[in-house]
């Protein structure tokens, strides 16, 4: 038995459901990421009252880096959904290659946020008791950091590279 939502999806083709699906996280994340971007400037702005002076303020570009890197990231998800979206779909197919690369950005987003939140705070608790040296917990933790973020790009890569195959893909008449 036929439901009014299969007669809605049946106009439906998988460009146009992966063009809504960059859009939809892209837009979640960048919210989250607007979200997560007032503790740490509270934070650091408390801080720098209390002491009246440069010392908390040393790290916060690192902390600020997570929520900016998302904003940046989900906005560019955005975009690659309003470009699948442009795309004349309706006789193009979505690949295999376009669902990674919608789940590398989406994944590698999320890394960045576990990363730069939860990865500082674990590395600076865990690296104090073991090593105490905070040149190379940071470098640790920009690592960390950097693959995260490679993820994305590569998922960045891929879509790119998608978009061009199914903008150059002519049309198949039957």
């Amino acid at each position: 038995m036929a439901t009014k939502d299969d007669d809605i999806n049946e106009g439906i083709n998988e460009v146009t459901l992966l063009s809504s699906a960059f859009v939809r996280w892209g837009l979640g994340l960048f919210i989250f990421s607007l979200i997560i971007g007032y503790g740490p400037l509270v934070h650091f702005v408390h801080e720098t009252l209390e002491s009246r002076g440069g010392a908390p303020l040393e790290n916060l570009a690192l902390w600020l880096g997570c929520p900016t890197a998302m904003q940046i990231g989900a906005l560019g998800m955005i975009a690659i959904g309003a470009v699948f979206g442009l795309l004349p779909a309706d006789e193009l197919e979505a690949e295999t290659r376009d669902y990674a690369a919608l789940w590398l950005c989406v994944g590698g987003l999320m890394a960045v946020f576990v990363t730069g939140y939860v990865g500082y705070y674990v590395l600076n608790t865990v690296w104090q008791t073991l090593l105490g040296t905070q040149p190379a917990r940071e470098n640790a933790w920009l690592l960390v950091y950097g693959i995260s973020t490679g993820a994305y790009l590569i998922g960045v890569a891929l879509a790119y590279f998608s978009i061009l195959d199914l903008a150059h893909d002519e049309p198949k008449h039957s």
